[in-house]
């Protein structure tokens, strides 16, 4: 155990305080350390049972190298609703390449309607795919006057559908509306540096002024992926992200572990 003063603090100034200043189970600190921590803005982070205390030279503060991605409204189409909504024949037209090697974002957008409202300009990526779907942030689910669940890319069963209306037509989704939930993209390589696998629900942290724990981050393991957190635009204004920011892994499966130990 260690007792941690405001003392001790104050001599490793010169050094920096890591934020969150990591804490074992069976440290301790004294009032006038928690205020002089607290009026600097810096969190504690309490570790696992057998964490190295934060005196020690073995704490590890974890570097915050993830990047992030801001993802906003967009829909993904299939073939026949994209000859549907601009034309028979019609190919989307690349504009920009996205993080993700393959897709892009198209120079076609749609409106999309809702009993309430709707949304223009809704951009469309690209490729096409199986089976058409929207995404949406919660704070648009209230401009259409539907409110999907949060699922997974890809996971649209029993979900709320929409209707579309492109350059030539219209269409009327019977599901494939969602909020998508958030998750990071990794390559084999990304997760065995990080000591994880393909289903793994990680715990990140946004640095900055306004810091966020993100639980319940999905990791998705393919060879193609880029490194890259995907989050909505309601997370992102949450914590002052934007796309390029980086955030911190600080846990995995539920438990938060203060250091990278490479190892799951």
């Amino acid at each position: 155990m260690a007792l941690i003063t405001e003392t001790s603090l104050r001599a490793r100034l010169a050094g920096g305080l890591p934020d969150p200043f990591p804490l074992a189970a069976d440290d301790r600190l004294t009032p006038a350390a928690a205020d002089f921590l607290k009026s600097r803005g810096i969190s504690l982070l309490r570790l696992a049972s057998g964490e190295s205390s934060p005196a020690g030279d073995s704490v590890q503060v974890l570097p915050a190298d993830i990047p992030v991605g801001v993802s906003n409204r967009h829909i993904h189409l299939s073939p026949e609703h994209v000859e549907a909504l601009f034309g028979p024949g019609y190919r989307l037209t690349p504009m920009k390449e996205l993080s993700q090697k393959g897709q892009f974002a198209a120079r076609e957008t749609v409106t999309l309607i809702g009993p309430k409202g709707m949304l223009t300009g809704v951009r469309v990526l690209g490729p096409a795919r199986g089976a058409s779907q929207a995404e949406i942030s919660r704070t648009d689910g209230f401009a259409l006057g539907i409110h999907p669940p949060v699922r997974l890319s890809g996971d649209i069963a029993g979900t709320p559908g929409v209707t579309v209306a492109g350059e030539k037509g219209v269409i009327v989704m019977q599901e494939g509306l969602i909020v998508a939930r958030n998750h990071v993209h990794m390559s084999p390589e990304d997760a065995q540096k990080y000591g994880v696998q393909n289903g793994d629900s990680l715990i990140v942290q946004s640095l900055g002024e306004r810091k966020v724990l993100f639980a319940g981050v999905i990791v998705r393991v393919h060879p193609n992926y880029s490194l890259d957190l995907h989050l909505d635009t309601d997370e992102a204004n949450a914590a002052s992200l934007k796309t390029g920011d980086a955030v911190r892994l600080v846990g995995r499966n539920g438990e938060i572990r203060g250091a990278l130990r490479g190892q799951p």
